[in-house]
């Protein structure tokens, strides 16, 4: 230990000490800056769903996807010609009270009778995969449905681009969703959440969005 101690007085070793530590510090404040901001384009990009069963059970939780079925269904028809998130956001604050008459009425038609909340806001999400596009973990806005005690599985999507029909379908995104989705990024940005870019740094840069998100080192900022 004295060693050691007596090799770290020497002022080369300590000047070597000092810059090691002075770029590390720096390597993470840029990627922390970096990872900021392609969580904030990405997050500006996109509208979400998010859709709470009522419960574990099989039947609340079959229940949740015909919910949201309907719901995309109604919504897909709004948006059909927006071009924007901002754009869909506001359809879907001009809708909400329909949003609610729809879900309640899918409910009441299948033998229940809970209560329905909907609410637009910033929320956390998961990772997620939608085909070949995936979403770092972070704050999205998002059209947020519980069904009656809301004590269920979540279900995520994107409703602006509409990636969340990809799941109902073959697993494949449709072209407009993803052309829509990469006119509102920069090409590096999409190129991390494209699962069809081969290229290692990229799939890099996504982890670090994944950890310092989840670490709750960053949070998409509006």
């Amino acid at each position: 230990m004295k060693k050691f101690l007596k090799i770290c007085n020497h002022s080369k070793v300590k000047m070597v000490i000092i810059l090691t530590f002075l770029f590390f510090a720096y390597t993470t404040i840029c990627a922390i800056s970096y990872a900021e901001d392609i969580s904030t384009d990405i997050a500006n990009s996109v509208f979400r769903l998010h859709v709470i069963a009522n419960s574990d059970s099989d039947v609340d939780q079959n229940l949740k996807y015909i919910v949201r079925d309907n719901l995309l269904e109604y919504m897909n028809t709004l948006c059909a010609n927006c071009t924007s998130k901002e754009e869909a956001i506001t359809i879907a604050n001009e809708h909400l009270e329909d949003f609610r008459e729809i879900a309640l009425n899918t409910i009441k038609a299948q033998g229940f009778d809970y209560s329905v909340n909907v609410s637009i806001g910033n929320f956390e999400f998961p990772t997620k995969h939608y085909g070949d596009i995936s979403l770092p973990s972070g704050y999205y806005d998002a059209l947020k449905v519980e069904i009656g005690e809301a004590k269920g599985q979540n279900w995520w999507c994107v409703m602006f681009p509409p990636l969340c029909f990809v799941d109902a379908s073959s697993g494949v995104v449709p072209e407009e969703s993803k052309e829509n989705l990469e006119n509102s990024l920069t090409d590096e940005e999409f190129s991390i959440v494209s699962d069809n870019e081969d290229s290692p740094s990229f799939k890099l840069k996504f982890k670090i969005l994944e950890i310092l998100n989840d670490t709750g080192l960053i949070t998409a900022k509006k």
